[in-house]
């Protein structure tokens, strides 16, 4: 894991040079920091053997450095973005990712998609939208009983409050609340929600519709 995990670092800092997949000032001690935080899920939740998307997999966190890390999870990474997807797919190829698929597609198309819609048993996504927009993306993707883990910092109280509504009407519940530490004590907190019935067939709306109209 270390190699390819280390391969997939130099590939992101070339491909960096290019176009902004994380920011050209972060040292390579803040780009570990991301790997540490991705890898974050693995200690309490076994996503061996399971059928995973990722949305807004972006330079590839959390979801590429998942499917490194298990590679008997089937990992699909969703990206929008033309050129984020291309190197996605270009690592995967290059790190022999066997496991891996990369969607060019926006999560709301996705979602209302045969094949996509409840198909999946764990929805991984970090630093992608707030909490009810982000439920409104994973809950179509995932079967009854999957859960969606989210990587939120320390004031995820106040999103998760302001979800309340969407988790009612999409099917979902807050099931664990995994608190870490990852620059400070106590700053990160990976929320587990899990599906409790399907969601009903008009969600997701179109593309940008949970963004500019959270539920």
């Amino acid at each position: 894991m270390e190699y390819k995990i280390s391969k997939y670092l130099e590939m992101l800092e070339e491909e960096n040079k290019k176009q902004n997949l994380v920011s050209r000032k972060s040292l390579a001690e803040e780009i570990c920091k991301h790997v540490q935080d991705s890898l974050e899920a693995n200690q309490f939740i076994d996503i061996s053997g399971q059928n995973l998307v990722d949305i807004g997999s972006g330079a590839g966190f959390p979801g590429l450095i998942l499917s490194i890390s298990r590679p008997d999870c089937k990992v699909t990474l969703v990206e929008s973005d033309r050129k984020k997807a291309r190197f996605l797919s270009k690592v995967a190829a290059e790190l022999a990712l066997a496991n891996v698929i990369v969607a060019n597609e926006r999560a709301e198309v996705l979602g209302q998609q045969q094949g996509f819609r409840e198909q999946f048993q764990l929805c991984t996504s970090r630093a992608v939208a707030a909490l009810n927009v982000l439920l409104e993306l994973a809950l179509p993707l995932l079967a009854v009983g999957g859960q969606a883990i989210f990587w939120k910092g320390r004031n995820y109280q106040q999103e998760l409050d302001a979800a309340q509504q969407a988790l009612q009407i999409l099917g979902g519940a807050v099931v664990k609340k995994h608190h870490y530490n990852l620059l400070a004590e106590r700053d990160r907190v990976l929320l587990v929600v899990e599906k409790t019935m399907p969601t009903p067939k008009r969600y997701p709306r179109r593309p940008g519709i949970p963004a500019k109209r959270p539920l």
